[in-house]
């Protein structure tokens, strides 16, 4: 049998599995349209979601630039995801995995000069107000990739974790997880709008998401791994750099671009949603780790504080 006979019975093999008829599926290959890049991409689509709500070109940048993010994120808990949902899981496939994780987390970090050089402080200090409360503290991808990462206790505001009585108590977990402190009006002492609106949305997904993962996270996935794959240098090192690439280089570049826009010290300009971005935004004050069992307890005592 050609190569050319035996695929067309592998075709044929296929839709009969399925209870279809081939000729059909055939007969539709015949006159289908070739694909070409603009439509398999839906470029059209892609360049009409830039919805801007002033005039200022540089919203249009701002607009794109967390766009790009959106997709980024989305890419890192597409493979975050196949790594806690592996049943056989090696030490080989999870670095493999790791390393895309990281390529695209390091992608977001130097990619915050697009935000810190290129746009014009004056037109951004104008177009911000128009976002109000909005704010990328709503981001939901970034939240899902912690949850995919580790532990929700691990995710907890340091002042508050001796005082947590369950730890699978997650309504209570969440009600004290890190980033609370910036979606609290500190005027009121109140949950600001920000935080409202972004629980209301997202808090049952959240909740119902760390329900699944909470025995098949990341981290739980390493320490559920034979002690020959688990102490594989390469394995520690790559879990090392997802660790400071997403909570302590990122964070940290954004910072240096609020910082920018906002100004820094008492004279800073608060954000749109209200929040005490400088203490929020720091990872020495935030203290997330997803993976607090490879790191020394020097290291996790003077977390970030060399950034």
């Amino acid at each position: 049998m050609s190569d050319y006979s035996e695929l067309i019975s592998k075709i044929e093999n296929k839709y009969k599995k399925l209870g279809q008829d081939p000729e059909a599926y055939f007969k539709g290959l015949l006159h289908a349209k070739p694909i070409n890049y603009w439509d398999y991409i839906q470029v059209d689509t892609l360049l009409s979601l830039q919805k801007t709500r002033t005039d200022f070109p540089d919203e249009t940048v701002f607009v794109m630039y967390h766009q790009v993010t959106e997709l980024l994120l989305n890419m890192m808990t597409h493979e975050m995801k196949q790594v806690c949902n592996h049943e056989n899981l090696t030490a080989s496939y999870f670095i493999n995995k790791l390393g895309r994780m990281n390529r695209y987390i390091q992608m977001l970090a130097n990619s915050f000069d697009v935000m810190r050089l290129g746009m014009d402080p004056e037109q951004y200090n104008e177009f911000r107000f128009t976002l109000t409360p909005a704010s990328g503290f709503q981001c939901a991808s970034f939240r899902e990739a912690e949850i995919f990462s580790t532990d929700v206790k691990n995710l907890v505001d340091p002042r508050f974790k001796k005082g947590i009585k369950n730890e699978s108590d997650f309504k209570e977990l969440f009600g004290k997880i890190y980033w609370q402190a910036a979606g609290t009006d500190f005027k009121s002492g109140e949950k600001s709008l920000l935080l409202k609106a972004f629980e209301d949305k997202y808090l049952g997904h959240f909740i119902e998401m760390a329900e699944e993962y909470k025995g098949k996270n990341l981290w739980q996935k390493y320490v559920a791994l034979p002690e020959s794959e688990k102490n594989n240098p390469e394995l520690i090192q790559a879990m090392k750099d997802l660790d400071i690439e997403f909570n302590i280089k990122w964070p940290i570049v954004h910072l240096n671009a609020a910082r920018k826009y906002l100004g820094g010290g008492d004279d800073a300009t608060e954000a749109t949603g209200g929040s005490d971005w400088q203490k929020y935004l720091h990872p020495m004050y935030q203290r997330r780790i997803f993976f607090p069992g490879i790191w020394s307890e020097d290291e996790l005592e003077n977390w970030a504080k060399d950034y």
